[in-house]
């Protein structure tokens, strides 16, 4: 029985590795993989799932109001076997929606990676959607500088103080963003507030 899986974690947990590992082995066992991603991940280029270890892999692009479930449908004469889904925070809530359909109505796994919560440590809708339908949900796992369990994207500054203000979306790598604790992340956050 195929499942929705949603696999997260902060910046740095070697979330897009995981997903072309995944896409590798099922294509090692002669299985067709749809591999895509949100449009809203420009990071690397429109069409493209890039690891920060190198890897990197043509994907399809997920527009805001693509019906993945009829794209799928339409698609049936090259049948996928599995499905991967990359930057899975920046899907539509519909979306997740389609996906599942496509699980419960075709039987073809689906593979969602993505973060989990925003700088502010709020849900990304697409996230919070996965949280709801997903059968399976698994934590990737990095640390905090301090060695405590990273659980926070610290969005930083030009002169590396953590931000807590601002839009949520903002494409960024290192030079953006930290992997850190909360007790870390919330104590920098107070120090930034202060420096003000």
């Amino acid at each position: 029985m195929a499942k929705l899986y949603f696999r997260y974690g902060v910046m740095g947990s070697s979330k897009s590795a995981q997903a072309l590992i995944t896409k590798f082995n099922y294509e090692e066992q002669g299985m067709r993989v749809w591999l895509m991603k949100p449009a809203a991940d420009t990071r690397y280029g429109a069409d493209k799932v890039h690891s920060r270890i190198g890897l990197e892999q043509p994907a399809d692009v997920i527009d805001d109001d693509m019906d993945l479930y009829e794209v799928f449908r339409d698609r049936e004469r090259e049948f996928y076997d599995v499905i991967i889904v990359d930057e899975a925070q920046f899907l539509q809530p519909a979306h997740v929606e389609q996906l599942r359909e496509i699980v419960d109505y075709y039987n073809v796994p689906v593979f969602c990676f993505g973060l989990r919560t925003d700088f502010r440590t709020r849900l990304f809708p697409g996230s919070a959607r996965l949280f709801e339908l997903a059968d399976s949900v698994t934590e990737l796992k990095t640390v905090c500088t301090c060695g405590g369990k990273a659980m926070v994207n610290a969005r930083i500054d030009a002169e590396g103080r953590v931000v807590t203000e601002g839009e949520q979306f903002l494409l960024g790598g290192n030079e953006s963003y930290r992997p850190m604790c909360y007790k870390c992340w919330k104590k920098a956050a107070l120090e930034s507030k202060s420096e003000k």
